[in-house]
């Protein structure tokens, strides 16, 4: 048979993908078409909410950054720390003390680069007794963090204003200023103040930690992080720098951490101490609990869910059985704490029912439709595994 006659598939075999024309191979373009429809939904709401629905977005992506952080640090690598919250204080004061008076009065944009810069530095000095010590041992080591960065808090008035907090600097880059008090925008009609400007700059923040967070799981670093949670030993054997990993997984969660607050301080601009305390670093582990351990899709969406609740049951607390709205005198329970059983039963279900969290719920959902749904096939597999097409004789070894 001549090379150049097109060769064709034995039934039962696997057909290559390359044998498969590239228009009839849709998965890649339904990709790009999710995208693209998902950023539109995102870019949408700045025009048509209103500013408490853009504020909860808000507060839910800057929670998603700092999760996802967490997530690298005891979903992927296995080490439990209680001292997120430190982080994400160094991440707000830090910005608010750089970019503000008193204090060096750096450019906005640098200053917000810096105060990440400083919260993974202030894990890089953790660091060390983050590589050699593990599990339990590093939850109760990184909680002194908390309460320590909480009394420096309060004492340290000249730099963090002590209990009443300071206000924090709008930022601003490229003369375009994130802030209602620049120069009046309007985009389609729709005036753009504070919250809808700070939207968009929430957005890219988030699509920058997914975009990296998902290249370290997928890279190198990510597969020797998981190979440490699995089994330390035979991540040592098989070549992995245990302590040197450990570090250098603390170093970027705080990072994360640092770039959530920076975020946390524009939409609250004023910080106060008692907001990063010990109930903030156990939100977090909520949140990537419920959402999944090892996952960025999954600390998103526990984020989302963790940090929207408590405020939307403020909203509507008139509305809600047994939750009384913020400062009434009748007998019942508060939003917030509302919130937190409704979210510490979420856990409980979670860690009986799916292990994995949301994101295991929904990969077990899509695999379920999956089966459900009929195969689609293209005709040149269709052609080549049918049981009516002409078998290719294979050729019989000789004895």
């Amino acid at each position: 048979m001549s090379d150049s006659m097109p060769k064709r598939a034995v039934p039962g075999t696997a057909v290559p993908r390359s044998a498969v024309p590239r228009g009839l191979v849709p998965q890649g373009v339904s990709q790009g078409v999710v995208v693209l429809l998902c950023a539109f939904l995102l870019c949408a709401p700045p025009f048509y909410l209103d500013a408490f629905w853009l504020r909860t977005g808000l507060f839910s992506m800057a929670a998603a950054i700092g999760a996802v952080g967490l997530g690298l640090l005891a979903g992927t690598a296995g080490q439990l720390s209680l001292g997120h919250a430190f982080f994400l204080a160094v991440g707000a004061y830090g910005y608010t003390w750089l970019a503000g008076e008193p204090g060096p009065g750096l450019p906005p944009a640098l200053a917000a680069l810096s105060a990440v810069l400083l919260a993974g530095a202030a894990g890089g000095l953790f660091s060390p007794v983050a590589g050699r010590v593990r599990g339990i041992y590093l939850g109760v080591a990184t909680l002194a963090l908390v309460f320590l960065g909480h009394h420096v808090l309060l004492t340290a008035d000249s730099v963090t204003g002590g209990f009443n907090g300071r206000s924090v600097p709008p930022l601003t880059l490229g003369g375009f200023s994130f802030s209602a008090d620049g120069p009046a925008l309007h985009v389609l009609g729709v005036p753009f103040g504070a919250e809808e400007r700070l939207w968009f700059l929430g957005l890219a923040l988030l699509a920058g930690t997914w975009w990296t967070a998902r290249g370290l799981l997928r890279g190198r670093p990510g597969r020797a992080l998981a190979a440490l949670r699995d089994s330390e030993t035979a991540a040592s054997v098989m070549g992995v720098d245990v302590a040197r990993y450990r570090s250098a997984a603390f170093v970027v969660s705080s990072m994360y951490a640092g770039l959530a607050g920076v975020l946390l301080a524009l939409v609250f601009r004023r910080v106060v101490p008692d907001y990063f305390g010990l109930a903030l670093s156990v939100d977090y582990l909520a949140m990537i609990v419920i959402g999944g351990l090892g996952s960025v899709a999954g600390a998103v969406a526990g984020g989302v869910f963790v940090t929207a609740l408590p405020l939307l049951m403020t909203r509507y607390a008139d509305q809600l059985p047994l939750v009384t709205a913020p400062g009434a005198t009748d007998a019942g329970v508060g939003p917030t704490e509302a919130a937190r059983y409704l979210y510490g039963a979420a856990i409980v279900l979670v860690l009986l029912h799916a292990p994995d969290g949301l994101h295991g719920l929904v990969g077990r959902l899509r695999a379920r439709l999956r089966q459900a749904s009929p195969a689609v096939t293209s005709p040149a597999v269709t052609s080549a595994t049918s049981p009516t097409a002409p078998a290719v004789p294979t050729e019989e070894p000789t004895p």
